[in-house]
C-alpha cells in the first residue's frame, strides 16, 4: 500500500491500531474519562487522569495516547482503581511523531515514488528514486541522475515503525481479563501559571478596587479539556514532590459553580481550587479570575531612600538633586480580603478629572499571607523634589568621622504633603545633631518625617558620628 506525504498524517491513528510488538495483543487506550491539574511555579504540572479500557488478560501492551511531549516519564505512575489489579513490567515515552520530515527522516536510503505532473496535460508521471537524504531538503538518486529540491510529489510504500501522530506511552502489564479502570499521573513541563493584578484607584486615593487574574499557559504539546485545576502557591522541593500524588482526582463533570477559587492550605503551600471546568487547548493562553476586592483603605508615602557609602568620606560640594518614590499601603486582611495572595505584577490606575482611568505604575508583590502589608513602588513625584547637601566632614580615627548634611525638601503641590527621609548609616552610629527628632528604624537606618507645605519647602539638618 503507497502513502502520499498529503495523507500520512492522516493514517497514522489507523496503521498504529494494526501493530503489533511480537504476538502481544495491543489495546489503543480511549480518551480521558477524568482529567485533573495542578500547576506549579517553575514550569511544573501534575497531571492526573482516568481512563476505562477492556483488557484481553495476560500479558497485554496498553498504548496511552493525549499525553504531552514534554511528560517527564520518570514520574509516571499507573494503578488500577476498584478491584482490579495488574503487575506493570515496562513502560516506554515515544514523543517521536509522524511529520513531513520525521517521514523523510525514516526513509532514507529506501527506495520512494516521485509523481511530477504533466505542465500541459496535467497528468501525473512517477519514477521510482533512492532517498539519499533529508536533513536539508531531499537528495534523491534516480536511475540516470541525482538531484534535490525535485518539483514533484513523494509517495512511500510503507509508514515506519515507531512515529505516531502524538506523543504515546506504552506500557506493558499482566492483567485479568476484563474491564479495568486505570489512574495515570505524570509531571509535565509546558504548562505553567502567573497572578497578575489590577488595583483602580478611588478619585480622593484613599482607597481602591482590586480584582486579580490567573494567566494559563499551555506549550506541552496536548490539549487539555474539562479539567479540574489547582494551583499551588509557593516553592515545593522537587526533590520532596511525593505528597502531590495523594491528591484526589475530581470528575470533569460540568457543573455550576462559583467563578472564583476556593483556597486552602496544602503542606506548607496555598491551593487554590477551581470549582469549574477548565478548557486549555495546546498553544492557548487562558485567563481566570482569582479575587475580587472593592474600597480597600490605602495609604500613601513620599519616600527619600539614601546610601551608606556617602558617610564615609568627604564630598562635593554641589547639591545632589533629588526625587521622592511614590509608595502605596495596604493590608492584607479583614473582608473583603485577608486572604493569601500569589506573587504577580499589580498595576495600578487612577481616576483623571474626566474620571477616565490613567495608568499611574506597577509593582511586583512576592508571596503574601493573610494579615500582611502589601507595599507598592509606584515611581517618583513629579512635584516634589529634594537638595542633598555635605556641610562639614572630619577624620576624627583610622576608622570613624562624622559629617554634618542639609536637606532642602521643595513642594510645588497645592496641598502640603509628608515626606519621609530615610538614610541608611554605615557601622556603628549615632545622630549628635539634628533640627528634627529622627526615628531608629533597624540597626543600619534613621528616618525624619518631614512637613513640607503646599507651595514651599521645609529644611532638615542632622549630624552623624560613625566608626566602622
Amino acid at each position: 500500500m503507497k502513502i502520499m506525504l498529503g495523507a500520512a498524517l492522516a493514517l497514522a491513528c489507523a496503521a498504529a491500531t494494526q501493530a503489533q510488538d511480537g504476538k502481544l495483543p495491543i489495546v489503543q487506550a480511549p480518551g480521558r474519562e477524568a482529567l485533573s491539574l495542578t500547576l506549579y511555579s517553575g514550569d511544573l504540572a501534575l497531571v492526573r487522569e482516568r481512563r476505562q479500557l477492556m483488557l484481553p488478560g495476560n500479558l497485554v501492551r496498553v498504548n496511552l495516547g493525549q499525553v504531552p511531549a514534554q511528560l517527564r516519564p520518570e514520574t509516571v505512575m499507573l494503578r488500577p482503581l476498584g478491584n482490579g489489579a495488574f503487575k506493570l513490567l515496562e513502560q516506554d515515552f515515544d514523543a517521536r511523531t509522524l511529520t513531513p520530515q520525521a517521514l523523510l527522516q525514516q526513509h532514507v536510503g529506501h527506495e520512494v515514488t516521485v509523481l511530477r505532473q504533466h505542465p500541459v496535460t496535467g497528468e501525473d508521471r512517477s519514477e521510482r528514486a533512492t532517498l539519499l537524504a533529508a536533513s536539508d531538503g531531499a537528495v534523491l538518486r534516480f536511475a540516470d541522475r541525482i538531484e534535490t529540491h525535485y518539483p514533484g510529489r513523494i509517495v512511500f510504500d510503507r509508514l515506519p515503525p515507531g512515529l505516531q501522530p502524538d506523543p504515546t506511552l506504552s506500557v506493558l502489564f499482566e492483567s485479568a481479563a476484563g474491564p479495568q479502570t486505570l489512574e495515570l499521573s505524570y509531571q509535565t513541563g509546558g504548562l505553567s501559571w502567573k497572578t497578575d493584578y489590577v488595583a483602580r484607584l478611588s478619585a480622593d486615593g484613599r482607597s481602591l478596587d482590586l480584582s486579580g487574574w490567573v494567566t494559563l499557559a499551555n506549550r506541552s504539546g496536548t490539549d487539555y479539556m474539562d479539567a479540574s485545576l489547582q494551583l499551588v502557591a509557593g516553592s515545593p522541593n522537587r526533590v520532596q514532590d511525593r505528597f502531590m500524588a495523594g491528591e484526589r482526582m475530581a470528575p470533569a463533570a460540568m457543573k455550576l459553580a462559583s467563578a472564583e477559587p476556593t483556597e486552602e492550605t496544602l503542606l506548607d503551600y496555598h491551593l487554590y481550587r477551581f470549582e469549574r471546568p477548565v478548557t486549555i487547548a495546546d498553544q492557548q493562553t487562558k485567563q481566570l479570575a482569582l479575587l475580587t476586592a472593592a474600597a480597600l483603605p490605602v495609604r500613601r508615602e513620599y519616600l527619600l531612600a539614601g546610601s551608606e557609602p556617602y558617610y564615609l568620606e568627604r564630598q562635593d560640594q554641589q547639591a545632589q538633586t533629588l526625587k521622592p518614590s511614590v509608595y502605596l499601603e495596604f493590608d492584607n486582611r479583614g473582608a473583603p480580603l485577608g486572604q493569601p495572595l500569589p506573587a504577580g505584577i499589580v498595576r495600578v490606575y487612577s481616576p483623571d478629572r474626566e474620571d477616565a482611568t490613567q495608568f499611574v505604575g506597577e509593582d511586583r508583590i512576592a508571596h503574601t499571607a493573610r494579615d500582611q502589608t502589601i507595599r507598592l513602588r509606584l515611581g517618583t513625584a513629579f512635584d516634589l523634589s529634594a537638595e542633598r547637601r555635605q556641610m562639614a566632614f572630619r577624620k576624627l580615627g583610622e576608622r570613624s568621622s562624622e559629617s554634618s548634611w542639609r536637606m532642602n525638601l521643595h513642594n510645588a503641590r497645592s496641598e502640603a504633603v509628608t515626606i519621609r527621609v530615610q538614610e541608611t548609616l554605615p557601622g556603628d552610629w549615632e545622630i549628635v545633631q539634628e533640627s528634627q527628632r529622627s526615628r531608629k528604624d533597624s540597626a543600619h537606618t534613621a528616618s525624619w518625617t518631614v512637613a513640607v507645605p503646599a507651595g514651599g519647602s521645609t529644611q532638615l539638618d542632622y549630624t552623624v558620628r560613625t566608626r566602622w
